[in-house]
């Protein structure tokens, strides 16, 4: 597929999709969300991807939905496009969001179904819906208030504000806050590092911890035991012990 709204990058086993409207502050339209939809897609069918980072160009990550398209969008039709957070969510593969500027509205739903979220000092978050007479649709409601608590989230999503990037650290929403300048870096970093393990593993421990996430803790250590059984028979569980014992890198397969 030809994108004309986001860029697809590939260095080694690290994948980068790049929001790229910045006239439009990264909006969501739908020629991007079925582009983005697309490049999620080959991530997860590309086995040699093990990580994925994503970021906007400008001065926006994704400054929320197009309002002009979405002014003329039906209800039908919202059903079907709001699905982008459950896409990354359940992707197979660590995703890091690494948050340059503006994340609002839809953005800041993309980037709370990430795993990790690094965010540069002059990123701005919310959730803004409420300031058009709508609400959330992306999955704010449900994974802001598993992010920053209840009451934190309902302020959030009740007033539209705009919070600063040191705020979001404080809340608990971003991991972390670089320089401008070392946002990609310190994201590509941390992607080398996460890749440099086991990919089954990785895969194993992101389904435990979402999984565990919509469930009391009962079930979720349950799970996290079922799966835990599964990775000891991981051809990687014997590379990895080995590689410890005789003190060496380890050589792992995904497998």
């Amino acid at each position: 597929m030809a994108y004309q709204n986001i860029i697809f990058e590939k260095e080694d086993n690290i994948a980068t999709i790049t929001f790229n409207r910045p006239d439009a502050m990264n909006a969501l339209n739908n020629q991007t969300r079925a582009e983005f939809a697309a490049a999620i897609a080959g991530v997860a069918a590309d086995n040699n991807i093990k990580v994925l980072i994503l970021t906007g160009t400008g001065k926006a990550f994704v400054a929320g939905s197009d309002i002009k398209e979405f002014s003329q969008t039906t209800p039908y039709v919202a059903h079907n496009i709001n699905r982008l957070g459950e896409m990354v969510e359940k992707l197979e593969k660590p995703v890091i969001a690494a948050v340059n500027g503006f994340c609002l509205g839809g953005g800041n739903e993309i980037a709370m179904a990430c795993d990790i979220i690094i965010a540069s000092e002059k990123a701005k978050f919310g959730q803004t819906e409420v300031n058009i007479g709508i609400i959330p649709g992306g999955g704010a409601t449900q994974r802001l208030p598993r992010l920053i608590g209840v009451c934190r989230a309902k302020e959030l999503i009740y007033t539209g504000d705009i919070i600063s990037a040191e705020d979001a650290l404080r809340l608990g929403l971003v991991n972390q806050v670089v320089p401008v300048d070392q946002l990609m870096p310190v994201a590509k970093e941390l992607a080398k590092r996460i890749a440099a393990k086991s990919s089954a593993a990785l895969k194993l421990a992101k389904t435990a911890v979402n999984r565990g996430m919509q469930t009391n803790l009962e079930s979720g250590l349950k799970y996290e035991y079922e799966l835990y059984s599964l990775a000891l028979s991981l051809e990687d569980r014997v590379e990895g012990v080995n590689a410890f014992l005789e003190k060496r890198a380890p050589k792992f397969v995904g497998r």
